[in-house]
């Protein structure tokens, strides 16, 4: 099995939901199932229906984060000896070698991954692409509309700067 790796902040979040899906949502879940049950003809009784769905969509969750959290290794997202090369945890500036616009991207894990904070996988094409690459770099990205071009034109590790 392919090793696969989430940051420290990332691992804690999936721990906490976890649980809190254990210790909190699934009690509270379990205890409105009981007492829609409780009220008799169950064939016909929407809350006990709808309680025993999402019952199962959260036992469905807790299965897929302990099954997660079993294969992910933790890791520390601080600067590398070389803070001028992209690694795991890095945000990275990228210049569009075409229209000269500018994105700033970070690489983590899959299951951190959010397009709209710019939280990229390190197995994605993009990703792939960026490890190991250094600042001054220049990188080619396959995508749906082609080929582009990106220049790396900034490295940064720890916390974003503005």
């Amino acid at each position: 099995m392919q090793q696969e790796y989430i940051s420290r902040q990332g691992h804690a979040r999936l721990l906490a939901e976890l649980g809190h899906l254990r210790s909190v949502e699934r009690p509270r879940i379990v205890d409105e199932v009981a007492a829609a049950a409780a009220q008799g003809d169950r064939s016909e009784n929407a809350e006990y229906i709808y309680g025993k769905k999402k019952l199962r969509e959260i036992d469905r969750r807790l299965r897929f984060l302990q099954k997660r959290l079993d294969v992910l290794t933790p890791v520390d997202v601080d600067a590398p000896r070389d803070s001028e090369r992209c690694f795991f945890g890095a945000w990275i500036t990228l210049e569009d070698e075409d229209d000269e616009r500018t994105q700033t991207l970070r690489i983590l894990g899959a299951d951190e991954t959010n397009a709209d904070l710019g939280f990229i996988s390190y197995q994605s094409p993009m990703g792939r692409a960026l490890l190991g690459k250094s600042l001054g770099d220049r990188i080619v990205v396959r995508s749906p509309g082609g080929e582009r071009s990106y220049i790396v034109a900034d490295v940064q590790y720890g916390p974003r700067s503005p």
